[in-house]
This record gives structure tokens, C-alpha cells and sequence, in this order.
């Protein structure tokens, strides 16, 4: 079928690494507060409770390959757009209700992914009990790299995770400081939606997120999934 009332979006996909193939995304899962230290710097005492999630929209995600840099535009409405990198995971199996052990046999792969921030609203709309999308789920407020398949590369259970701002230290941690593993994040998502083959996961960030301004450069990385060079534009 192809008689739209109007032009259809065109399909945001990432590159796969070692592969001339591209993961088509459908959906975008973040999980919130994932790290202790990262909470505790937002005012929260890390908890086992539930992880709790939002979502972005597909066309959030801003395709980055690995040395190249990707220029992104400051937000509008903002004064405190901030960085936060994580590790995502693609979902390459259809899934609903699935036990932990077995959460990991639906991963096609992993890549290194910036969850963008429009700090400011997002703290004015947590105070008032609303919803977090105008600080969440905004335009090219997703970065994503390029995916390194399971079959090629395996799942990550350690790796230093990190953030640069113009060459200096932001974030420094490591993926096994997750307060819920990637395991345990896509098996209790999948209690609540049917994952499907195109759904990325963002897995929660470290301690050290912080403001960016146009003219910055956020280099992020991820052992074993390689890195990605972001440039913050003025908004046009």
C-alpha cells in the first residue's frame, strides 16, 4: 500500500557493524535511574524496586558512525540540556513475558547510545507529577552508534562506559555498576509490552551528567562497542 494522504516517514535504521545490513528501529525504551550513583546525584537512594521506563520516538535516534561526528542542534525551550550515555540493546526476537534467563536469547546486539536531556523541564515536570516527554522524547534527543552483533561479539557483561566533553572526563563507570542487568531490563519490559525485532533499549547512565552548549563535542564509548563523536549545533 502505497497511496498516502501524505510522504510516509522514511524508516530510521543503524548501521551493524562488519555488516553492509541496517537494524530498522521501531521503538526506543529507556530505563531511568539505572546506576546507584547516578541516582543518588539526582536525589534518589539507589533501590532493587522495579526499574521504571519511558520511551522516545524512533525518529529521536540520530544514526553515528564510528569516526565520523555527528552534529545534533541544541534544543529549543531549554537552558540545561544535559548528556548521558548508555548502553543499548536491539532486540533481533519477538518477545512477551519472558523469564529472565531467558531475556538474552532476543538480543541481536549492542551499541553505544547518548540520552539527551532537556534537564531543566524534565525536573519541572517531574515536581508537578507529569509526564517527562518534553524532556525526554524530543528531536535527535537519541544518538545511537553503530550495532555490534551478538553472534559476532557476544553479550557484554563488564566494560568501562564514559562520556568526554571537548576531551574532558564527564562520565567514567562501568557497565557492571547496573542496578538491574540488561537481563533483567528486557524481561521485566516485556512484561508490560510485546518486543518485537526492531525495539532498542537504553539501559540507564553513570554518575557525571551535565550541560552541553552549541559549539561542545560529547565523545562517548563503550569497551568493545567502540565509541561516537556528537557536535552540539545552535538551534536553527
Amino acid at each position: 500500500m502505497n497511496n498516502f494522504v501524505v510522504p510516509a516517514p522514511p524508516i530510521v535504521a543503524l548501521p551493524i557493524v562488519g555488516s553492509s545490513e541496517h537494524f530498522p528501529v521501531r521503538r526506543v525504551y529507556c530505563v531511568g535511574r539505572n546506576y546507584a550513583a547516578h541516582a543518588r546525584e539526582m536525589g534518589f537512594d539507589p533501590t532493587r524496586d522495579p526499574p521504571f521506563f519511558f520511551a522516545k520516538p524512533a525518529d529521536a535516534v540520530i544514526p553515528a558512525h564510528h569516526g565520523e561526528t555527528r552534529q545534533i542542534r541544541y534544543p529549543s525551550k531549554s537552558t540545561n540540556y544535559q548528556y548521558e550515555v548508555e548502553l543499548v540493546a536491539a532486540i533481533g526476537r519477538p518477545a512477551y513475558k519472558v523469564s529472565t534467563e531467558q531475556a538474552l536469547d532476543i538480543i541481536f546486539g549492542y551499541a553505544v547510545g547518548l540520552d539527551m536531556t532537556r534537564r531543566d523541564l524534565q525536573l519541572a515536570l517531574r515536581d508537578k507529577g507529569r509526564p517527562w516527554e518534553l524532556g525526554k522524547a524530543f528531536d535527535e534527543s537519541a544518538p545511537c552508534g553503530p550495532i555490534y552483533s551478538v553472534a559476532q561479539h557476544g553479550h557484554p557483561a563488564s566494560g568501562g562506559i564514559w562520556l568526554q566533553v571537548d576531551g574532558a572526563d564527564r562520565q567514567r563507570s562501568d557497565i557492571t555498576h547496573l542496578i538491574w542487568s540488561v537481563a533483567e531490563i528486557v524481561s521485566n519490559l516485556s512484561q508490560y509490552f510485546r518486543l518485537v525485532p526492531g525495539d532498542i533499549v537504553f539501559t540507564g547512565t553513570p554518575e557525571g551528567v551535565g550541560p552541553v552548549t552549541p559549539g561542545q563535542i560529547m565523545s562517548a564509548g563503550i569497551d568493545g562497542l567502540g565509541s561516537i563523536t556528537i557536535a552540539v549545533a545552535a538551534d536553527e
